[in-house]
């Protein structure tokens, strides 16, 4: 026993929170205590020593089991809730753990003068499963297990352990099948697959799809609009109201499209022009194919690229009388076929071509060459679609004149530099996910589409690498911040890879083996031609699809590559682009069908030219209104002096913007 503590206060709580009395209140005369107070005293002494000494003890288990239950809220707060993937274990023997008293409800911490009722303890060799246990017997006390798992305290003292349960964590390896429906073999070939994450969609480009029917080949259906016409080829006719909706609110941004349309009501520049067109199927485009309408022209339109369809406004523009062949998701049969119907038609030959990469005007010198004997001209807005046609007029194949779109100014600085500066974001986002912010990508081509991609990366922080062939695009590379260097340089290393050259073979089966794991591959140029997919398609490489437009393909070695939209182009495959940009496109090419459609004749060789200065500038002064701008005007003194007419064109053609 240690030193006695000193006298307390009168009027304090001890320790164990009994008040102290003061010693007005004792017995006996306020002067030295006689003896029979004395011995009150030591008797009383004493009883207050041992049931200190009982409460202290109590005291110190109570603190343990305090100890014991922060250590129990402490694992609950660090578990980690699994999934149990388990089956049901066997009952498990309770094995006898440190005895605790068990604490009685509404006595005080191991107060012996108010013990709990007594339970009888279960019978050697049969020990009740603890779950039941706790369930059935109120005076047995649940607690945590020091280790985490469920404990029992039995009457006795006995902490009994429940069964564990054995947990682990579900890897992305043990996919959950969620579609069982057999796929139908063939012409539907590239199918999709529906993919587990909840932000995947059954069309990148938000657009509806009816999935009822999805196994079904457009081609085998047969289908009216309420007009009665079948002179169409789209996934469901039922869809045009949805799809109707979506072209008007594109109209709204679509200003020029809309001021021609207004301007042309009382004269038809198109009037008696047959276009077959052949371009990406969008509530922008079907803006245009009316506008064209309006204008006089009658046209036949196909898809320049099998997964950038929006089967709405297909259905849309085949219940208002286009004849459109196109589904999102055509094989590559399927794309041909519709081409082919567009072109083939009993009792209709077309006088004018739009295309966009070159396939329709491919198709025709290859199928029906005689068919350019009545063709006036043909307009192409891609940089692929331009080098087939200077190819054609470099070997003297090119037959009737042709429009060079593509390298206009308002559509390579507006279409090309600012509308990809957008939209290889979203496209990379949706398909991946993924964060941009220090990741390195290397783009392949510092054209105006390459400059807009590596300007959106690098403002998301990524790590951007160029390669380029011509030194002049090079040079502004390296002064706008980027490190130029070869594919074989950083291939290893890269986490994206980009190509918008127009080229083929760009990314060869070499640059594939050494990029690492998870590269994700895509392309911001038209054709397919640029990534070199065709050498992936063997046997010891496996393709998973994954969601929409998105593929895995994986290495005998476990590594995989991610391949967007099979190499197609990316922003129209897996996203969409601003309505605004369109505008100024669609409304270029309007504009050079009129001009080659009403040329009079010997204007235009058999060659390739650029959107003349006037029509450039004249596009561009349509949009203007939108964003409230007014232009200044020259006085008649400044217009002389500069050699220029006032109302244009203010640039020579060699003038670079």
């Amino acid at each position: 026993m240690g030193p006695r503590a000193g006298p307390a206060p009168p009027g304090a709580r001890g320790a164990l929170g009994v008040v102290v009395p003061s010693p007005a209140s004792s017995a006996g005369r306020p002067g030295r205590p006689d003896s029979k107070s004395q011995e009150a005293s030591r008797a009383a002494e004493g009883e207050g020593s041992r049931r200190g000494r009982r409460s202290g003890q109590g005291a110190g288990l109570a603190v343990e089991a305090a100890a014991m239950s922060v250590q129990i809220v402490s694992a609950k707060v660090a578990a980690v809730e699994l999934k149990d993937l388990s089956p049901p274990e066997p009952e498990a023997q309770a094995t006898p753990s440190r005895a605790v008293p068990a604490m009685a409800e509404g006595g005080g911490a191991g107060d012996p003068e108010a013990p709990g009722p007594a339970a009888p303890a279960p019978p050697a060799g049969k020990v009740p499963q603890a779950s039941a246990m706790k369930r059935s017997d109120p005076h047995h006390q649940h607690q945590r297990h020091r280790d985490g798992g469920d404990a029992l305290v039995s009457p006795d003292g006995t902490v009994i352990e429940a069964p564990r349960t054995v947990k682990k964590i579900q890897f992305a390896d043990q996919k959950q099948e969620f579609n069982k429906r057999p796929t139908k073999i063939g012409r539907r070939s590239l199918s999709r697959s529906i993919s587990q994450s909840s932000t995947d969609s059954y069309s990148s480009a938000a657009s509806y799809t009816d999935s009822s029917d999805d196994e079904t080949s457009p081609r085998d259906k047969q289908q009216k609009n309420s007009k009665g016409s079948s002179d169409f080829c789209v996934k469901n006719i039922k869809q045009a109201e949805f799809g109707r909706r979506e072209i008007e609110i594109a109209e709204q941004e679509m200003p020029a499209l809309m001021a021609l349309r207004k301007r042309a009501q009382g004269e038809k520049p198109l009037a008696g022009a047959k276009i077959v067109g052949c371009t990406h199927i969008t509530a922008q485009t079907a803006v245009l194919m009316e506008t064209l309408g309006a204008l006089g022209a009658q046209c036949r339109w196909a898809a320049c690229n099998i997964y950038s369809t929006l089967n709405e406004v297909a259905a849309a523009l085949a219940e208002s009388g286009f004849p459109v062949f196109a589904w999102k998701g055509e094989s590559e049969d399927d794309f041909w076929w519709c081409i082919d119907r567009c072109v083939n038609v009993e009792g209709w030959q077309p006088n004018m071509i739009l295309d966009d990469g070159g396939d329709l005007t491919h198709w025709i010198y290859k199928k029906y060459p005689n068919m350019f004997k009545k063709i006036k001209g043909i307009v192409e807005e891609s940089v692929t679609g331009v080098h087939r046609l200077y190819q054609l007029s470099k070997a003297g194949k090119l037959c009737v004149p042709a429009m060079n779109v593509n390298d206009s100014v308002t559509k390579q600085k507006f279409d090309n530099l600012y509308c990809c500066r957008e939209s290889i974001l979203d496209g990379l986002k949706r398909t991946t996910d993924m964060m941009f912010g220090g990741k390195q990508v290397v783009v392949c081509g510092y054209g105006e589409v390459g400059k807009g991609c590596c300007a959106a990366l690098k403002a998301m922080g990524s790590i951007v690498y160029v390669t380029e062939i011509d030194p002049i695009c090079a040079l502004q590379a390296c002064m706008d911040g980027f490190r130029l260097v070869k594919l074989n340089e950083v291939i290893r290393q890269v986490d994206i890879v980009i190509t918008c050259t127009g080229n083929k073979n760009v990314v060869t089966r070499e640059h594939l083996d050494r990029m690492k794991n998870s590269c994700i591959v895509c392309n911001m140029g038209h054709s397919n031609t640029e990534i070199d997919v065709a050498s992936l398609r063997t046997p010891e490489l496996t393709w998973e699809r994954v969601r929409s437009q998105v593929d895995h393909v994986i290495w005998p070695d476990g590594k995989r590559i991610v391949l967007l939209a099979e190499g197609r182009l990316l922003n129209l495959s897996c996203s969409t682009v601003p309505t605004f940009v369109l505008s100024i496109t669609a409304t270029t090419q309007a504009l050079a069908l009129i001009e080659l459609y009403n040329a009079p004749e010997g204007r235009y060789k058999q060659d390739v030219y650029l959107l003349p200065k006037k029509m450039d500038e004249y596009v561009a002064s349509l949009h203007l209104p939108t964003f409230d701008a007014h232009l200044t005007e020259l006085t008649d003194e400044q217009a002389k002096y500069l050699g220029l007419n006032k109302n244009g064109p203010f640039k020579p053609n060699y003038y670079r913007y």
